[in-house]
């Protein structure tokens, strides 16, 4: 996976998510109004589903690629489609 990506960018988002989520909690105890904490929420949504655009796009230009050009291609492409099924899932 590591060849796929830029691990320490990564790195970095999930540990601005995990910041997130802690403030999130912190709002919990604070009794901030129901709504910011929604939006908070969504922004930590927003922010992780970007997480995993990014490796599914490192996935796509290395493993996907070096999976068609020097492996099988068609079973390459039905676990690449699996991936995507799998992440585009809602809940």
């Amino acid at each position: 996976m590591k060849q796929c990506m830029d691990a320490e960018k990564l790195h970095r988002r999930i540990g601005k998510l995990i910041g997130q989520l802690k403030a999130i909690d912190q709002m919990i105890d604070r009794d901030v109004p129901c709504e910011e904490v929604l939006m908070q929420i969504n922004a930590v949504k927003g922010a992780l589903h970007r997480v995993g655009q990014i490796i599914l796009e490192g996935h796509l230009q290395h493993c996907v690629r070096d999976g068609i050009e020097h492996g099988d291609a068609e079973a390459t492409i039905a676990a690449f489609a699996k991936a995507i099924e799998h992440f585009s899932r809602r809940s």
